[in-house]
């Protein structure tokens, strides 16, 4: 019993000494503003699945469809501040036998075009007919994409074989943001 306290009194000796001649450094703690945070933000933007019969109105074809969603989120002072760049990604899938014409017009507050573009969806033959469209935002189109409040969807049939209330197919448009920010 007294051998078994004096070797633990021993071992205690010498881990309290193996502790006292342990390494230390200063902390700076001015390296908190140093950081640099890179992250990326992924999300819907739109979604639409437009069926052939819905290009005719009581035996009308209609060759023009519209939708002006409201995109206001780059108006935060969050996004104004941070944001570094934009990707968005358009996919359209055509099983209609007419080709469209898809167009976008980014506008602002008063309404007024701040950007455009357009994606020609050709006719659906038979094989996939998928197209797609990735449009960058950065530096000048990236302010005018933060100014940007609503983008209008046209999308245009053109020319081709009538349609009617018994066509098939459909036209669906999928799309996606890529929002890339610093955070310093």
């Amino acid at each position: 019993m007294m051998k078994l306290r004096a070797i633990h009194r021993i071992l205690s000796i010498l881990i309290l000494i193996l502790f006292s001649f342990s390494c230390a450094s200063d902390l700076d703690y001015n390296q908190v503003n140093d950081i640099k945070l890179e992250p990326i933000f992924i999300s819907n933007l739109a979604y639409f699945d437009v069926q052939a019969n819905q290009f005719v109105t009581e035996g009308v074809e209609q060759n023009v469809i519209f939708d002006a969603p409201t995109v206001d989120v780059f108006s935060e002072k969050f996004f104004t501040e941070k944001l570094n760049r934009v990707d968005l990604f358009f996919e359209i899938n055509n099983t209609i036998n007419r080709s469209y014409r898809m167009d976008l017009v980014f506008l602002d507050r008063n309404n007024q075009p701040v950007h455009s573009t357009n994606l020609i969806v050709p006719a659906y033959s038979g094989v996939e007919n998928i197209v797609t469209k990735t449009e960058i935002f950065q530096n000048a189109t990236l302010d005018l994409l933060k100014r940007t409040t609503k983008i209008t969807f046209t999308l245009t049939m053109l020319a081709g074989p009538p349609l009617s209330e018994s066509s098939v197919g459909s036209i669906k448009l999928r799309s996606g943001v890529t929002a890339y920010f610093v955070v310093e």
